[in-house]
């Protein structure tokens, strides 16, 4: 006797996934069900739902499932090229969401904020980065930059192209960020030096410099909170 392929449709209506989220909306879902949804079918053996969860113990839970690769999906018995896309497509349309939300509504209050806003990903280069963080007028960024990479130096690190793309961005404000690998983030003289220009030169350009923050191990200094902005 041949085994027909289950779809979401073969459900009981009050068990369909498809159905509960118009009517309840998406949160109602388990990871699961949202899983299957974009799956579509379940294979011969087993239905989406099924295949759904297995998907997810092979990956243990969304955690890994968003870092996995097509081959990696493809590998999985019952994931073929078209659901493989599927789920990528739908976790990279995850992604670039979250990277929006991030840049378009961060609102940078204090020198914690800024901080936390660039640690994660500063705190463990192994070289030293110069970045900064252009804000309109209430403090929100607009967009960040890395102007130079290498050992921090007044001569290299000019006011130029710091400011320049403020002025191409109409931003208000700049933050200033870079990283001592060294996990250490007491400010070096170098450190003063170019933040002291920086600052200068923002007052006379009209974009004010918020402030420098070094970043260490899951620590900083502020160099405005430290006198010199």
């Amino acid at each position: 006797m041949k085994t027909e392929t289950l779809m979401i449709r073969d459900y009981p209506q009050t068990e369909r996934p498809r159905e509960r989220f118009v009517q309840n909306g998406p949160q109602s879902l388990s990871n699961q069900e949202l899983l299957a949804l974009l799956l579509g079918t379940g294979t011969k053996q087993e239905s989406v739902l099924q295949l759904a969860s297995r998907l997810l113990t092979e990956f243990e839970g969304l955690r890994l499932l968003k870092d996995a690769t097509l081959e990696e999906l493809i590998a999985i018995k019952g994931i073929g090229t078209a659901k493989a896309v599927h789920i990528l497509a739908a976790v990279e349309i995850g992604r670039r969401i979250a990277g929006h939300t991030l840049e378009e509504r961060y609102v940078i209050r204090s020198p914690e904020d800024g901080a936390k806003y660039m640690m994660n990903e500063m705190r463990f280069l192994t070289q030293e980065h110069f970045v900064c963080l252009y804000l309109n007028t209430k403090n929100q960024v607009l967009h960040r930059q890395t102007i130079f990479i290498g050992s921090l130096n007044a001569s290299i690190v000019h006011p130029r192209e710091v400011f320049r793309e403020a002025v191409r961005r109409s931003a208000a404000s700049v933050i200033c960020l870079h990283n001592h690998p060294s996990g250490d983030p007491t400010p070096s003289r170098e450190d003063i030096e170019v933040t002291k220009r920086l600052s200068e030169c923002g007052k006379i350009v009209g974009i004010e410099l918020l402030d420098h923050l070094i970043i260490g191990e899951n620590k900083f200094v502020s160099l405005k909170e430290k006198g010199y902005v």
